[in-house]
């Protein structure tokens, strides 16, 4: 037992520290489940709030921080190899002098709507036209960890009890679909922060999901053992159970998290069907880029996003290269950035016409960011270094603005200076299209008042 956990009569734990301490996994969502429907973990959000936009949102978070310069915010190199003042970013925040790098890729003008777009996107630049480009992010943190913090959760990355962004979502919605989670999470997170419900509980953390036959991980019984095994370990369960009931008088405390394996039972069906992608024809696989070794990772977890928005899954959060500070962090060359781009390129584009090409789209919120940008100088490398000041996120379908630009940063790309966003001004504007005032966005816990956003607005000059 955890230390600091809370001791009740008869040294049991208290029910909702139970859910805190079953953890972000399977247990601690189907337990926390059971406790909601039970009337145990209370929505205090009505939501929707008025109607919404956006059914699903299908977050793509880049890990690492993403070169605005080299992506989406084109500059001119008439500043390259002049010194400017730096500020040190992470632990080392002395004022230094640095050279500023030219930019090596080449931009192309797409579509209609004419937006420059890097030879290292040509995918998703053939969908500009669906997208509108914010180039004026900025944000407070300058290390990955504490940057993720506040980006998943719109809080100062210094303070870890807060709940992701999609753990909100689905506190304030709940679900769309019994027998799935409300929000789940693909590929590798570069922190498991982004993953936590916090002070709302397991039962709104996100639930792993994957391509394959295993979808959730312990899902299924440890393969090996015989049913009769198994049987067996089921009647000792139960007698321990009822042990349980006959020494503490709280049958319907038991009665509750029995409950959660008909939760469980509910999903080993539902979930494997939701990632078979034996049904989907040759052509859809192509369009995502999955008979190709380069793009068939983040080509599965983009058409299993998909598939989930079909069956009601709320929020899909898809960390790419994710792990340590995120493989998108490029100090040394900004050539790492060239195989993370073909990767996700075609994957994303596919995503978007698959969506529209189904009518999806308009009801579907595709948002892609990082948790910050990059510097225009480099560390004595041809590398960039960590810019919070100004970067760029992008946002597409459930009644976003189609093939705009707005906001800029300065010159050379340092500092959002037209416009500029905090990172509670998207997560307002993600809640607005789902149908929700981020105004009411609070609860009532820890004895005080606590907020998704502190401050912000939604960014009105991107939505129709």
């Amino acid at each position: 037992m955890s230390g600091n956990a809370k001791l009740y009569p008869c040294g049991r734990v208290s029910r909702r520290q139970f859910i805190y301490q079953a953890g972000g996994g399977f247990m601690g969502l189907a337990l926390g489940g059971m406790f909601a429907e039970a009337g145990e973990v209370q929505n205090a959000i009505a939501g929707p709030h008025f109607e919404p936009r956006a059914k699903s949102i299908i977050f793509l978070f880049m890990c690492g921080g993403v070169s605005h310069i080299d992506t989406f915010d084109p500059k001119d190199n008439k500043w390259a190899g002049t010194f400017m003042d730096a500020i040190g970013f992470g632990d080392n925040l002395a004022p230094m002098k640095r050279p500023v790098i030219p930019c090596l890729r080449t931009f192309t003008r797409y579509g209609k709507s004419g937006i420059p777009v890097s030879d290292w996107f040509p995918h998703v630049g053939s969908v500009i036209d669906e997208i509108a480009v914010v180039r004026s992010m900025w944000c407070h943190e300058s290390n990955h960890f504490p940057a993720v913090i506040e980006t998943s959760t719109g809080h100062r990355g210094r303070q870890f009890d807060h709940p992701a962004f999609g753990s909100w979502v689905s506190y304030a919605l709940g679900s769309a679909n019994r027998n799935l989670p409300t929000f789940v999470n693909l590929g590798r997170p570069s922190s498991p922060v982004q993953l936590t419900g916090g002070y709302l509980g397991a039962s709104v953390a996100a639930t792993p999901f994957q391509a394959g036959e295993t979808p959730i991980p312990n899902l299924y019984p440890p393969k090996g053992g015989s049913s009769a095994e198994r049987e067996r370990q089921m009647q000792l369960l139960q007698t321990l159970n009822q042990e349980f009931r006959d020494r503490y008088a709280i049958n319907s405390d038991i009665q509750a998290r029995a409950k959660a394996y008909e939760l469980a039972a509910r999903m080993q069906l539902s979930a494997p069907e939701a990632v078979d992608f034996s049904q989907e024809p040759d052509h859809v696989k192509s369009l995502y880029g999955i008979d190709q070794k380069e793009t068939e990772e983040f080509g599965k977890q983009l058409l299993l996003a998909r598939r989930l928005v079909e069956k009601g899954v709320r929020f899909i959060q898809i960390c790419h290269a994710g792990g340590g500070n995120g493989a998108w962090d490029a100090h040394g060359d900004m050539k790492a950035h060239a195989p993370l781009c073909r990767a996700t390129d075609q994957p994303i584009a596919g995503l978007i016409r698959d969506l529209k090409q189904r009518g999806m789209l308009d009801q579907t919120l595709v948002v892609w960011t990082s948790e910050f940008g990059r510097t225009p100088w480099s560390q004595n490398t041809t590398g960039r270094d960590h810019n919070p000041k100004g970067y760029t996120c992008w946002l597409a379908g459930g009644g976003i603005k189609s093939g705009t630009v707005h906001g800029a940063t300065d010159d050379v790309g340092y500092k959002a200076v037209e416009s500029p966003h905090y990172y509670s001004d998207l997560h307002a504007t993600i809640l607005q299209q789902l149908g929700l005032d981020h105004k009411k966005m609070e609860i009532q816990a820890e004895g005080r008042t606590l907020r998704l956003v502190e401050e912000g607005r939604p960014i009105k000059e991107i939505i129709c």
